[in-house]
């Protein structure tokens, strides 16, 4: 199975009084000032039940090419800088940091 880069996984659960939208956007901002970072994704969840959710709301995912470049972006200023913000209103939190084991591609639709 060949693999397609390196995945950082975030799983969190905002305190009650967190300022989602401004997380949001600063982590939006922050990823789009750093190259090493290749692709971004996030989402709140709205479908699961609360008992398979263990109060987790909010996904984050970026891919990076390989492990080193993702070594380079969690020392990067900005995201030592953001990181400290980002944990501060932070409930609970699952991290995975993976290689990519490609399985079936996205497919690209054509505009």
């Amino acid at each position: 199975m060949a693999t397609s880069g390196f995945k950082h996984l975030v799983v969190v659960k905002f305190k009650e009084d967190a300022k989602v939208d401004e997380i949001l956007k600063g982590l939006e901002n922050l990823v789009s000032q750093i190259d090493s970072v290749k692709s971004f994704d996030w989402g709140e969840d709205n479908e699961s039940h609360e008992m398979l959710r263990q109060g987790f709301t909010h996904a984050f995912s970026m891919t990076f090419e390989n492990k080193d470049a993702y070594v380079s972006f969690t020392s990067h200023p900005l995201h030592v800088e953001f990181s400290a913000a980002f944990t501060a209103v932070i409930d609970k939190i699952v991290l995975l940091d993976f290689n990519v084991a490609a399985v079936k591609s996205p497919v690209v639709v054509a505009p």
